[in-house]
């Protein structure tokens, strides 16, 4: 499995989701209306991806998985950094993604969550 591909074509197709480099050109941050839901270095071995997450749940999954830690560069409290080397079952990591993304969209004002619904086909 290519992780980095795997993960962009998974990242990409979130409704909504858009690109961007605003930490320069060798970290690809993913956003929804505008707000970040993942941050993906790119050219780094192995692939690292990091998420929001729900704070309890973020601790939870430090102590059960060594690939996953606090946020690279982020709020501790709600991000972790998984490093994607095989360690993690496919289906968690995506998982987390899908929980980052929703937990971004929860926190979107009214007017954004119903555009974003009205952009979904």
């Amino acid at each position: 499995m290519n992780s980095f591909a795997t993960l962009y074509d998974y990242l990409i197709q979130k409704n909504g989701a858009t690109e961007t480099f605003p930490f320069g050109e060798d970290v690809l941050v993913m956003k929804v209306m505008g707000k970040i839901f993942a941050l993906l270095p790119l050219d780094e071995t192995p692939t690292r991806i990091s998420l929001k997450c729900d704070p309890a749940r973020a601790l939870e999954l430090r102590a059960q998985y060594d690939a996953i830690a606090p946020g690279y560069h982020m709020s501790k409290q709600h991000w972790n950094t998984l490093t994607v080397d095989g360690r993690l079952p496919v289906s968690l990591v995506l998982e987390l993604i899908d929980h980052s993304y929703s937990l971004v969209v929860a926190s979107l004002k009214k007017a954004d969550r119903l555009a974003l619904e009205h952009t979904q086909s």
